[in-house]
């Protein structure tokens, strides 16, 4: 992708997906997020879009400006404190989209730390979007 702004590992997964979860899968995202999370690759933000690669068995997903209606860090019902760490860093980026609905996204998420790259992702994109 040419001029890639910002470039790291992310895992996701919509909120239709994390709905489906099970008691026992949730019990299993306690120990790994993984668990809950499993759509995974790279996420590149550059002037043509943010793109997630390896999002499905189509490929990547490529998102427009215009395709991301809202985006929010917190935690919500469907991943919440104790699953997603004490701190605040572990707060999933919620990207609201026209193509796949809610996206929950950690990014560069270190497995014991509990911390991510979210809010720096966040900063960026809402900068990427007024551009």
């Amino acid at each position: 992708m040419p001029d890639v702004v910002l470039s790291a590992n992310y895992i996701a997964a919509t909120a239709a997906e994390l709905r489906r979860h099970s008691a026992a899968d949730r019990a299993a995202g306690v120990v790994s997020q993984r668990a809950l999370f499993p759509r995974r690759g790279r996420i590149e933000l550059s002037e043509r879009g943010l793109v997630l690669s390896d999002w499905g068995d189509s490929g990547d997903l490529t998102l427009s400006r215009q395709a991301i209606v809202s985006l929010r860090r917190e935690f919500t019902s469907l991943y919440g404190r104790f699953m997603g760490g004490l701190l605040n860093a572990g707060k999933p980026l919620i990207l609201r989209t026209t193509t796949e609905g809610e996206i929950y996204l950690l990014i560069n998420r270190r497995e014991i730390a509990e911390f991510t790259s979210n809010r720096r992702w966040q900063a960026a994109i809402a900068a990427w979007q007024e551009s």
